[in-house]
């Protein structure tokens, strides 16, 4: 039986006498305890939100009140804290009826003796009870994951050997028709340059796959992480993509304080999120195109945003985006977004959207900084 070293116990009890021969047997008892005598309902009510009690010894009959209410009230302000009734004579029915009301036990004035152990009891299956909530909420947690990922498997395959499968296919009948006699320079120019765009998209498929697996699988390591060098490099990687050098990419990194996160996972969000900003670009514009990325960290939490002026999403696709294999169009893996979804949430951070056709995107991702 596992003993407190220290209790808090509320003694709700309306005679002097009666409470004074509670604490001397719990002394002897060898209970270790404070408390706080209370004789009616205002008073109760107040100490179970001051005093926080580890338990309440309670007796049926008060002036205002009787413990079928203060049973009540404990459950009310207090949860699961147990509640044992310190009584004169009762009936068995009686008892009966208030273990069946959620009291943990009854004891006699009369036959204080084990009172201690009543009281460790309960404790003991109190904690007992959380724990098995705590451990059947992990299961229908893990229950709940487990079928996310078999649903996610089942799409993941089929969408994976379609995406890689496509271009290939494509590429393939490309050159097919490159070696036809009689087919003209120009004709063979057409061909590799739709041959480009299958590549390019089963590139996307292969790295997007690459990127899911590692923040899928890979364990978390927190390392100082300077943001405006990760976030440069994530602008480097991409300077041969077509529209780059039409966009004008704006930074204005605020970082004072050392910032700790994994920065595997972050690389893999600013990739994301900056090639996505780049090809939804508006392609024909008079108006200079951007990309704004900001970023202000403190003690507690990188905040960080990625603007555009481009594209934009209709309303009615907002809430798919983050989807696995969601695309508004056909470029791109469909994985992107919901990399970056996944990713933030491996570093319990959040992330939100804000767009608009035509106007352009910002999202703004959340994360802890682990510098502590």
């Amino acid at each position: 039986m596992n003993k407190p070293s220290s209790l808090r116990i509320l003694i709700l009890e309306d005679f002097e006498e009666d409470a004074d021969l509670l604490k001397i047997n719990l002394k002897r008892q060898g209970v270790v305890f404070e408390d706080v005598i209370v004789d009616n309902r205002d008073d109760y009510v107040t100490q179970l939100i001051d005093f926080k009690p580890d338990l309440v010894l309670s007796d049926h009959l008060l002036p205002q009140f009787d413990s079928t209410e203060a049973l009540k009230i404990c459950r009310e302000e207090m949860g699961d804290i147990p509640f044992i009734l310190v009584t004169g004579t009762v009936s068995e029915e009686f008892a009966v009826l208030c273990l069946k009301q959620g009291a943990d036990d009854y004891i006699l004035k009369s036959n204080l003796a084990r009172l201690s152990s009543a009281i460790y009891n309960a404790i003991n299956q109190k904690e007992g009870e959380r724990k098995r909530r705590e451990a059947e909420a992990n299961l229908k947690k893990q229950n709940r994951q487990l079928k996310k990922i078999n649903g996610e498997l089942d799409s993941f395959v089929y969408r994976v050997s379609h995406n890689l499968r496509a271009p290939l296919t494509s590429v393939l009948g490309l050159i097919q028709l490159s070696k036809l006699n009689g087919v003209s320079q120009s004709e063979v120019e057409k061909y590799l340059s739709l041959m480009e765009q299958s590549i390019v998209k089963l590139d996307n498929t292969v790295r997007g796959i690459l990127d899911y697996s590692q923040n899928t699988r890979k364990t978390l390591e927190y390392v100082a992480v300077d943001l405006d060098k990760v976030i440069t490099e994530s602008i480097f990687n991409f300077r041969y993509l077509e529209r780059f050098e039409s966009i004008d990419i704006l930074k204005d990194i605020k970082q004072d304080v050392p910032f700790h996160s994994d920065a595997l996972r972050l690389t893999f969000i600013f990739d994301n999120l900056i090639s996505n900003a780049i090809k939804f670009s508006r392609k024909l514009t008079d108006e200079p195109r951007f990309i704004k990325i900001r970023a202000t960290v403190d003690e507690k939490k990188a905040i960080v945003s990625v603007e555009d002026n481009g594209e934009g999403i209709d309303p009615e696709y907002r809430n798919q985006v983050f989807n696995m294999f969601f695309k508004t169009s056909e470029s791109g893996a469909g994985l992107g977004l919901y990399i970056v979804k996944e990713t933030v949430g491996r570093l319990n951070g959040n992330i939100t959207l804000d767009s608009e056709p035509g106007k352009g995107t910002k999202l703004t991702i959340q994360i802890p900084n682990h510098a502590d």
